[in-house]
């Protein structure tokens, strides 16, 4: 089934949970597949949640920054778990990157609730 012919009962929102602080796991899963599910249409929405280790690496790496600023552009929305960016100390550092950083307990809880898909790395 294409994009475009989706059933009504199909999921159509991704999230993608990173919390690896695997550079590796970022650059050849993390950051591949939400690039090319939005690219391709394989998924309406696409969020991409920062939690944990995975938030020091993303601050820490150029390179991992420049990619999360493409994905930004294509559509794919950032977000962060504030608990976790405040204990390593890069909050400003992620927003400055256009990550929406928050406490994400509630909100991953909803996107649960709400039976979207999600991947966890």
């Amino acid at each position: 089934m294409s994009a475009g012919t989706r059933s009504s009962k199909e999921k159509k929102s991704l999230v993608v949970l990173w919390s690896s602080a695997d550079r590796e796991v970022a650059l050849k899963m993390a950051f591949m597949y939400t690039r090319n599910a939005k690219r391709q249409g394989w998924w309406e929405d696409v969020i991409l949640i920062v939690w944990g280790p995975s938030a020091r690496l993303l601050s820490e790496d150029g390179e991992l920054r420049e990619k999360v600023k493409e994905i930004k552009a294509l559509g794919v929305a950032l977000e962060a778990c504030k608990a976790c960016t405040d204990m390593y100390g890069v909050s400003e550092a992620l927003e400055e990157l256009g990550v929406d950083v928050k406490y994400m307990g509630t909100p991953l809880t909803e996107y649960l609730k709400e039976d979207r898909a999600v991947l966890c790395l």
